[in-house]
């Protein structure tokens, strides 16, 4: 192919062997940066000239070279102004962006109203089944324009809006609502069967490396001087070596529930709780909870459970918390902590799926499955007797609520004194008491102790099932 060219007023004829007229291009542009002349080309066959410098035309070298966006930042863009658009367009929308422009916040009743906006959009343009792609582009435009709500330890950090994967979050749970409606009270499964990892919790069987475990003989040995040893020392020890040996009868169907029987020191020895916890899960982990709660966790929860609408109740929990009850209003009630961690049960209510079953779970009630008063005066066993079900709970005893002399881990009707004196640390000890004895969390309580296992401990960060509400939560409390 000949090209004519024109150098130094000079014109010339240029043979491409094999290269196309792109190609030339191409290799042409770098040296263009540096030429002082004039270069014009053009194909023999049409006689056109193509100037590089001409003003109707982009320069080569720049349209070719110039760095390309990220698609992924273009995409995220693209989902931020489709979000923003809708809300301008929308009345309440407004109220939205103000709100957000002035605090830096979205708060729940305004998150609701967003949804539902957008919600009602994607069916107004798409039917009553939008694509998936479209509603996972509504929950990135979200947490792009509104970074607040974005949740830092999932994946996109969207998806307590929408999950394509399990077809779940806020956007889903609206979208099936209206369905249903549309549908004259038909229902519709998506039928989305969970990875078996979304299951990690409290009885999922980890593989954990402890050295120095007895086996056979001197395990059975181990076991049968647990039971007449006064030596604290030595009833640590034995427990230590044995920890494997737990593992396997928690993790036997059939044996699970006889662990207190065979092992009856941890209803009269503080402390192998938290040993076993950390033979788990190492000292890091362990430590989670009393590193965070006191540096900023418990006025972040007070903080977000302020927004919510006021009963008696919670009013009362609030005041506590804030320790801003009158000295005779404060005796009665729970200490400062207890209080703030019982605000988790208002900001993660027991699920709906109790409500399916025919039982409806209050939050008041939910409160009791957390922890209980009993006064120091009474027999023990009139509590633990009158509660049925293998779930852990405290027990705290004193004179008061706000006085309290001793904590104990209520397991299948039986007392497990705690190491703690305090009720933040009697409350570690309840949580890790579900990993210890393989107990699966309250159904009530499912949503609160998930919050704390991933966003507290960071254990299974990712890898098991959490609700929108519990992404939601941890979205708010960390940006």
């Amino acid at each position: 192919m000949l090209f004519k060219v024109q150098y130094e007023g000079k014109k010339r004829y240029i043979k491409l062997n094999g290269a196309s007229y792109s190609t030339f291009l191409r290799q042409e542009s770098p040296l263009q940066s540096s030429c002082t002349d004039t270069l014009s080309l053009s194909s023999r066959s049409s006689d056109s000239e193509l100037s590089f410098t001409s003003p109707k035309r982009p320069r080569v070298d720049e349209t070719l070279m110039s760095p390309r966006r990220d698609s992924s930042d273009d995409e995220s863009l693209q989902a931020k102004e489709l979000v923003k658009s809708l809300l301008d367009a929308k009345p309440g929308g407004e109220k939205i962006l103000k709100e957000y422009r002035q605090t830096g916040e979205v708060k729940d009743p305004l998150r609701r109203k967003m949804v539902n906006m957008i919600v009602a959009a994607m069916i107004e343009q798409y039917g009553s089944a939008p694509p998936m792609d479209v509603r996972t582009r509504y929950a990135l435009g979200i947490v792009t324009l509104f970074p607040c709500l974005k949740d830092p330890y999932s994946e996109k950090g969207y998806e307590h809006f929408y999950d394509s994967k399990s077809n779940e979050g806020y956007i889903a749970w609206k979208l099936k609502n209206m369905q249903r409606e549309l549908s004259s009270g038909s229902r519709r499964s998506s039928g989305t069967s969970r990875d078996p990892s979304s299951k990690r919790g409290p009885q999922f069987a980890r593989t954990v490396t402890a050295e120095h475990q007895l086996e056979g003989d001197q395990c059975r040995e181990a076991i049968s001087l647990l039971r007449h040893s006064t030596d604290e020392r030595q009833i640590f020890l034995k427990m230590e070596q044995t920890f494997q040996h737990r593992q396997t009868l928690i993790h036997d169907s059939e044996k699970c529930e006889t662990l207190l029987s065979v092992f009856p020191r941890f209803l009269d020895t503080k402390g192998l709780v938290l040993q076993d916890f950390q033979m788990m899960f190492g000292e890091e982990i362990s430590s989670k909870l009393m590193e965070k709660w006191g540096t900023s966790l418990k006025q972040k929860i007070i903080k977000e459970a302020n927004n919510l609408t006021k009963t008696p109740m919670l009013e009362s929990l609030l005041l506590t918390a804030e320790e801003n009850l009158e000295e005779y209003e404060a005796e009665s009630s729970w200490d400062s902590d207890m209080a703030a961690l019982l605000l988790l049960v208002y900001l993660l209510p027991p699920p709906t799926i109790g409500k399916k079953r025919g039982v409806k779970i209050t939050v008041r009630e939910a409160l009791s499955h957390v922890v209980r008063f009993h006064k120091s005066c009474r027999n023990l066993q009139e509590t633990t007797t009158s509660v049925q079900g293998r779930q852990p709970y405290i027990l705290a005893v004193g004179t008061s609520r706000r006085t309290i002399n001793d904590y104990y881990i209520v397991v299948d009707s039986q007392l497990i004194p705690c190491k703690a004196k305090s009720s933040i640390s009697a409350f570690d000890e309840l949580f890790k008491a579900h990993y210890v004895f393989g107990i699966s969390y309250d159904q009530a309580l499912h949503n609160m102790y998930t919050f704390v296992q991933t966003t507290i401990y960071n254990i299974d960060v990712g890898l098991c099932h959490e609700s929108p509400r519990v992404k939601d939560l941890r979205a708010k409390l960390l940006n």
